[in-house]
């Protein structure tokens, strides 16, 4: 008996809930059904109104710009949502609010339809997307074949528009969101994500009999779906909407609750299924940790994978993954006869933001760069990041210089775009070299090589651009490198030489001085000068022992002179930027007169212009401890524009060696001859001796004759000479 009472009490309660569940649905369909008939009328009647006011104002006015008249009014729906048309009798739209339209066709589903003031409805393609389109003549039917038909307006909406208020919080997965035609087809209809549209509704039978009667939701079966489904006539339009709420979604509160009363009741006789559920779950449970150990192990290989062939700074790939794709990059190529385009990047001037800026700094400088190249190139090229500030770029498919460039370019000026560093605002370049595959390589190496060399020349004709590998700089780089690798055994094996010029007194024709002047001796390239090998010599490092060398020689070349019964000369010396800046610079000056014994009133130390400027009062520093040793200064290059004449007040200099360019000029105009005279009579007002440089001509001599300099030295008869072949008097 009580067994027959807990189940018969059982079922009294499941059946109860489902009844008040299938209630709560029906009021939900109805009150649903209410809100979305009150949003679709107020579309439809925007959408009407808008299309009877372009037809009013095509019909009754003489503009040949409707919609553009409308829309400066405001009189027209947002473009983003209606596309509004006027199409012409042949079905060619002449005006649109969207002109990717102008000129196209459209073929409505029934030209008599349209014959009449009727508003039209049916479904279109357009963007990929299904569209509603509303339609009303431009012109009332009339008798006349010559006045009917004169075309009409259209508008075009998204179909998801109508079913945009579809939440799944009350209608569930399987509900329903309908806008149907007066034939039972479905113009656009929602079920949880998914909208569909071109199915046939039989509405007819769901319909109330009446319009003004208040119908009730009742179930439907529909597409293997059981729904409380309510439809709604629209008044004045040719449609209907159908609302419809899955059974299954909707009583799934109560089978919950029923499941749980006959658990409930089925307690003890379940007992033993319950044990056995929970041995089932336990097992379950370790199936499942087996597998999660799995999957993470799976997960930890291929995030080592990862970390072996990307950079983790960047998550570039790294130098290992870029080896791997040239080297299959150069299979496929050999195999379908394609070429591809290798690019080697470094970007300018990243140590002296890493250096000054910070690491933290230079990380983030890399990893924008990093994006910024990625979003440069094409989906199917690759970027690499090789180390430091250097990256690569392989281009497939890219044969030409016309294909590469305006890649080459975008990726110019994407780096040029101003970095965000440390809270402001620094510019940074890049210097590309290229290389083409097969035409500069068959292999990785090769390709490598090639457009390193390519960028090593961008960077030296001033960075921030392109250069392509050609057979000459391949050249050129092996010169440098062979200058490269035997600077140091010149500074051992004594291949640096000196030759020395002459500097005459032009009124008495003696010799006043010998300039020092630096050449290298190479055993395969022949006798080189400063300009083709110091500036290696300041990347590897040797501009202070080469400096040092140069001193001393000279110095005691001098010294070995006066030996030889010749009169104690002047003895000059070029000095380099970073020679004089350096720390040891004036020590260096004088262990060299220390170890030769020269009269420190013989040496004069040649400093550019241009090097006064770079820091006054270090170089003002500096020379004054050269003044305490007794050395002249002498100022080489005067004239080039660099220094103010207050420098030259304060500088303690001895002497001034005007410009060569200067001297040319002297041959030139009297404008030329006038301010070469000029510059020659400052140096003579501001007491120092005034020596030209560059004499090449018997005219320029004479004007050197003039009371405004009293020295020079240049080439005009006197070339650069040997210690040996040097002209000197003895005593």
């Amino acid at each position: 008996m009580m067994l027959l009472v807990i189940w018969g009490s059982t079922y009294f309660l499941v059946n109860k809930e489902s009844m008040v569940i299938e209630r709560q649905a029906e009021l939900s369909v109805s009150e649903i059904t209410d809100t979305y008939e009150a949003r679709v009328v107020r579309a439809l009647r925007e959408i009407d109104t808008a299309l009877k006011l372009v037809r009013f104002t095509a019909n009754s006015s003489d503009y040949a710009n409707v919609l553009g008249v409308l829309n400066e009014q405001r009189l027209l729906p947002p473009a983003l949502l209606f596309t509004i048309s006027i199409v012409d009798a042949q079905g060619r739209i002449v005006e649109t609010t969207d002109s990717g339209r102008l000129g196209q066709r459209l073929t409505p589903p029934s030209q008599a339809v349209l014959g009449d003031d009727y508003l039209a409805v049916w479904e279109t393609d357009a963007y990929q997307a299904k569209q509603l389109t509303f339609a009303r003549p431009l012109m009332s039917q009339t008798t006349s074949e010559e006045e009917a038909g004169t075309g009409w307006v259209v508008i075009a909406i998204d179909a998801n528009y109508f079913v945009s208020s579809y939440e799944v919080g009350s209608l569930g997965q399987q509900g329903m969101l309908a806008l149907v035609g007066t034939g039972g087809e479905v113009l656009v209809r929602r079920s949880g994500e998914a909208t569909y549209s071109g199915e046939l509704m039989d509405i007819a039978a769901w319909k109330s009999s009446t319009l003004d009667a208040v119908s009730a939701p009742f179930l439907t079966h529909w597409q293997g779906v059981e729904r409380y489904t309510l439809v709604r006539q629209l008044y004045d339009f040719p449609l209907s909407i159908v609302v419809g709420l899955s059974a299954q979604e909707q009583l799934a509160a109560a089978q919950q609750l029923a499941r749980k009363y006959w658990q409930r009741a089925a307690w003890t006789s379940g007992l033993l299924l319950i044990i056995l559920a929970m041995l089932a779950r336990l097992s379950w449970q370790l199936q499942r940790a087996q597998q999660r150990v799995m999957e993470e192990r799976v997960l930890h290989a291929q995030q080592v994978e990862h970390l072996a062939f990307h950079d983790t700074l960047t998550d570039l790939p790294n130098r290992a993954f870029l080896s791997h794709w040239l080297t299959q990059s150069v299979k496929l190529g050999t195999r379908h006869d394609e070429s591809f385009a290798l690019l080697f990047l470094d970007l300018d001037r990243f140590k002296l933001i890493n250096d000054t800026l910070g690491h933290d700094a230079g990380d983030h400088l890399l990893q924008e760069a990093a994006r910024r190249l990625t979003a440069s190139v094409r989906e199917s090229d690759f970027v690499a990041r090789l180390g430091g500030d250097e990256f690569v770029i392989i281009l497939s498919r890219a044969s030409r210089r016309d294909q590469i460039e305006p890649i080459a370019q975008k990726i110019l000026s994407a780096v040029r775009d101003p970095f965000m560093l440390a809270g402001q605002e620094c510019h940074v370049s890049v210097s590309i070299g290229v290389s083409l595959y097969p035409f500069d390589g068959l292999d990785e190496q090769t390709l490598m090589k090639s457009a390193d060399m390519a960028m090593y020349q961008a960077k030296q004709l001033g960075k921030n651009n392109v250069q392509y590998y050609t057979d000459e700089l391949s050249a050129e780089m092996d010169v440098r490198l062979t200058l490269e690798s035997g600077l140091h055994r010149a500074l051992e094996g004594q291949e640096f030489r000196l030759l020395f010029r002459s500097k005459y007194d032009i009124e008495g024709g003696n010799t006043l001085g010998m300039e020092a002047l630096l050449r290298w001796q190479h055993p395969t390239l022949g006798l080189l000068e400063p300009a083709q090998f110091m500036p290696l010599a300041e990347e590897s490092g040797l501009v202070m022992p080469i400096g040092q060398w140069v001193l001393e020689n000279a110095c005691r070349q001098n010294m070995l002179w006066q030996h030889e019964g010749f009169p104690a000369l002047t003895m000059a010396v070029n000095i380099s930027a970073r020679q004089f800046y350096d720390n040891g610079f004036v020590e260096s000056v004088s262990d060299a007169l220390a170890t030769t014994g020269m009269n420190p009133r013989l040496l004069e130390l040649e400093i550019t212009e241009s090097m006064l400027l770079q820091d006054v009062n270090r170089t003002a520093s500096i020379f004054a401890e050269i003044k305490k040793l007794g050395v002249r200064i002498v100022v080489d290059d005067f004239g080039t524009g660099y220094s103010s004449l207050s420098d030259l007040n304060v500088l303690p200099v001895d002497a001034l060696k005007v410009s060569s360019c200067l001297v040319k000029r002297l041959s030139g105009t009297r404008h030329d001859q006038q301010l070469s005279s000029s510059v020659i009579e400052l140096g003579q007002h501001l007491s120092l001796q005034v020596f030209a440089k560059g004499v090449a001509s018997h005219e320029q001599e004479r004007f050197i004759l003039s009371p405004y300099s009293h020295h020079f030295h240049g080439f005009y008869s006197y070339r650069p000479l040997s210690a040996e072949e040097s002209c000197l008097e003895k005593k």
